[in-house]
């Protein structure tokens, strides 16, 4: 058992290490004509994972969405080296990864869209996997690339979730579910920061965002929040305008 995770967590590593390379190389690379939703609009899903939903441009630096258009058989292999098993089953997973349009794209680094060609962002569960300064980078980037009245919804785990966790007792659970998170398949997957509502705003503020509010769960100006939206209890929902 223990020679199996040491060489899964090698193939992690060796797959981080891939994906900052590339992630580098393609650093500087713009999507002048992203793909629309049926209505014109368009929506961008920013550190998606698999929480997509169709019409929406779903930007990642994983491996999901490098291939996503693959044949089944290399799904397969990414299906298990990749941690999805976990979480999909084979028939979900293959079919999430070719029915939906996915951009492979180091964040971290920078946004691949032009100015003023954006209508609507969202993000769940990836700002906290950012420093704070590619956070607000980042955050920068979106404004710009908003068109004038377009919509952001960030949604993170909530530090005041913690912050009651720990007052509850749960200590334990607090530090390894949102500080120091036990999850030895990816470096990435770690987070670097936590937000409550006061300190996302703050960065928001900062970045030229007005019209900043918290949102109750599948609620908000920025479509399909019912199949995006997820961990109500524990996440923070902010959106904000440009």
């Amino acid at each position: 058992m223990n020679c199996v995770k040491e060489k899964m967590s090698i193939a992690r590593y060796v797959i981080d290490k891939t994906v900052g390379v590339l992630g580098f190389l393609l650093q500087r690379r713009k999507i002048s004509h992203p793909i629309k939703k049926p209505d014109g609009r368009v929506c961008v899903n920013l550190g998606c994972g698999l929480a997509v939903a169709p019409g929406w441009v779903n930007v990642d630096a994983s491996l999901n969405a490098l291939f996503g258009g693959a044949p089944d058989a290399l799904l397969g292999i990414l299906y298990r080296i990749s941690g999805a098993n976990r979480y999909y089953k084979k028939e979900e997973y293959c079919r999430l990864l070719h029915e939906n349009n996915f951009v492979f794209h180091d964040l971290s680094r920078s946004l691949p869209f032009t100015h003023d060609s954006i209508d609507y962002f969202y993000s769940s569960h990836f700002f906290e996997h950012l420093f704070p300064t590619d956070a607000a980078r980042l955050l920068g980037e979106m404004y710009v690339t908003l068109k004038v009245g377009g919509v952001i919804r960030i949604a993170v785990p909530d530090l005041a979730y913690a912050v009651r966790l720990y007052d509850a007792g749960e200590k334990k659970r607090m530090l390894n579910d949102y500080f120091f998170v036990n999850d030895l398949s990816s470096y990435l997957a770690r987070h670097k920061y936590m937000y409550d509502f006061e300190l996302l705003s703050a960065v928001l503020m900062d970045a030229g965002y007005k019209e900043i509010q918290k949102c109750a769960f599948g609620e908000g100006g920025v479509p399909d929040l019912k199949r995006l939206d997820n961990r109500p209890d524990e996440t923070l929902f902010v959106e904000a305008r440009r």
